[in-house]
């Protein structure tokens, strides 16, 4: 299924239709969660996502690296919302089941209310968030043209990109963590402090891990040893669909990168609309790259 060229609307928040459908959306929405299912959630190009994937695979495999090298990511832990997942799933014997979705809490909360799934939010500071969902716009033939960088982090701060906005995708899912089994992990600190979070993930799922377990873990979850894996770095996707010309998918990974992209006046813009909306929230964000 092409359709690069086509968005679905549902909602009110755009979705590429190359991925999803109308039937597949509605279908992430009763969706029957299983208490034994783990959730993983983000806005697009919070980064963590694919490592938070990774993670939890190699858990499950107790730091066997064989499923995670040789089975896409897409697979393991299908985007419950696109158009493959149903047919995946039936096909699927794994058990506990990984789903991964962006969908924002409005419209997943209530198909999570009976369920007791382990839920995994994964964020990342939005002005990098911004700068790698803009180059990945750049190589991604099923988004629209991003057009120039002022006009893409003003779609950014209105929240009128594809997925809807980052705002609300954050406060409405870590508002809900106190009524749902959810645990939040930021990018930054899986940079940081990747062997306390695997430790701290691995906890939360309730499959604690011998030393060498983790050793193995961390060790095929480093960022280069991902960036080369083919089954995690999308360069599988035929070059029509993601035109690897133009760019990775995982490109830098790095905290601050929006720095070499932000102009003073675009920083003082974003500070402004970012005060403003998060008033309410109790969040801190890691802007810069911690100094060693």
């Amino acid at each position: 299924m092409a359709r690069l060229d086509v968005t679905e609307i549902f909602h009110g928040i755009s979705y590429p239709g190359h991925l999803h459908t109308q039937d597949s959306l509605h279908h992430a929405l009763k969706f029957p969660f299983q208490d034994t299912d783990v959730l993983i959630v983000s806005y697009p190009k919070s980064v963590g996502t694919t490592w938070m994937q990774e993670i939890v695979t190699l858990i499950s495999s107790r730091g066997d690296p064989h499923l995670s090298q040789s089975s896409p990511n897409w697979t393991r832990a299908p985007w419950l919302e696109q158009y493959y997942c149903a047919d995946l799933l039936k096909s699927s014997t794994s058990t506990p089941r990984v789903l991964t979705t962006h969908l924002p809490h409005d419209l997943l909360g209530p198909a999570l209310q009976e369920s007791k799934g382990q839920i995994i939010y994964v964020s990342r500071n939005p002005k990098d968030v911004l700068v790698s969902f803009y180059h990945f716009h750049k190589m991604a033939n099923f988004l629209p043209d991003p057009g120039s960088f002022p006009e893409f982090l003003h779609q950014f701060l209105e929240g009128t990109l594809h997925f809807g906005s980052w705002f609300d995708h954050i406060k409405g899912w870590t508002s809900q963590a106190a009524a749902l089994n959810l645990l939040h992990v930021t990018y930054e600190e899986m940079s940081k402090d990747l062997r306390g979070t695997i430790n701290r993930v691995s906890s939360f799922l309730q499959r604690p891990l011998l030393e060498h377990e983790l050793n193995n873990c961390v060790k095929h979850c480093s960022f280069s040893c991902m960036k080369d894996n083919k089954m995690i770095n999308y360069s599988l996707i035929p070059d029509e669909i993601l035109d690897h010309s133009k760019g990775c998918f995982m490109r830098k990974g790095e905290i601050g990168d929006w720095k070499n992209m932000f102009t003073g006046e675009q920083n003082r813009y974003f500070d402004t609309v970012f005060k403003s909306k998060m008033q309410d929230c109790i969040l801190k964000f890691v802007w810069e790259k911690p100094e060693n």
